[in-house]
């Protein structure tokens, strides 16, 4: 198992509170530390506010000189407000893009998205049109099926509209079972998509959390996992511990199979997802 810093990412969210823009520096500081490829930032508290997005990834930049990636969404967006962000991104120097449909509003009753760009590909599209290949575009993957999605094939005729729309890899939804991702990157190799497939992964922290994100995205939770967890109460240091060695195992089956990396989703903490970086031994710098 040889691997690169380089390889692995993490994922931030901006700050919901004052608190959270105060703790934020030390955050990016600590996951900063081991020298990861790349961070990525959601866009905005909610999927809301797109300023907050820019901040933090100048945060990063600045404070790390580690390559930081902006998420796009579709979700009420423009042609001409998409235009003015990424010329703002560019002039950053920012050179890659998470490119994503996004949550939709909860009264929709279609899976598209409300604005001028309707499904992730469209906004793939628009972005390889407008700026050629300046920007390194990561889309998301479902291995476990979209939760809005009609059928699995539907989805994955989905996944491949993104891939050959012109993006140069994706990242997916967290999981807990390794065949499932396995599975999918066989289907995008059968079905010629040789852009690199990331597996997504999220630390335990807490029952509750986990259960309602797993419920709103897909996410499939084991039914030993769940009851383990269950079991365990409101006792979090158990749960914490039983969770770093579940994702821990579930990270090492992957890595020996030699997936090209990882994308950690950290939930704005360090520790949990410097504990399994540590767990794994995984290099401290690229």
């Amino acid at each position: 198992m040889s691997v690169t810093a380089s390889q692995f990412s993490f994922e931030l969210f901006p700050p919901r509170t004052p608190a959270g823009w105060e703790k934020l520096p030390k955050l990016i500081n600590d996951l900063a530390a081991v020298r990861p490829g790349f961070f990525s930032v959601t866009y905005g508290a909610g999927g809301s506010d797109q300023n907050g997005t820019y901040d933090t990834i100048m945060k990063v930049v600045e404070q790390t000189g580690i390559e930081a990636a902006p998420h796009l969404t579709c979700v009420g967006s423009t042609r001409a407000n998409i235009a003015t962000l990424l010329q703002q991104y560019r002039d950053a120097g920012v050179r890659r893009i998470v490119a994503l449909r996004g949550d939709l509003p909860s009264t929709s009753m279609s899976n598209a998205a409300p604005g001028e760009f309707h499904f992730a590909n469209e906004l793939v599209a628009f972005i390889r049109d407008t700026h050629g290949d300046h920007f390194a575009l990561e889309v998301a993957a479902y291995p476990e099926i979209h939760p809005q999605a009609v059928n699995p094939e539907a989805d994955f005729q989905a996944f491949l509209t993104k891939m050959r729309a012109g993006a140069h890899g994706a990242v997916t939804q967290y999981f807990f079972n390794a065949d499932a991702y396995f599975d999918f990157a066989a289907r995008c190799q059968k079905a010629g998509i040789e852009q690199p497939i990331v597996p997504g992964i999220m630390p335990i922290l807490n029952t509750a959390q986990l259960l309602r994100f797993s419920a709103a995205c897909g996410a499939d939770v084991p039914r030993w996992i769940r009851l383990r967890l269950e079991a365990m109460g409101d006792d979090r240091a158990s749960v914490q511990d039983f969770g770093a060695e579940v994702v821990t195992r579930l990270c090492e089956t992957l890595l020996k199979q030699g997936v090209p990396g990882v994308h950690f989703y950290t939930l704005n903490q360090a520790e949990p997802t410097l504990r399994l970086w540590r767990n794994l031994g995984l290099p401290v710098s690229g």
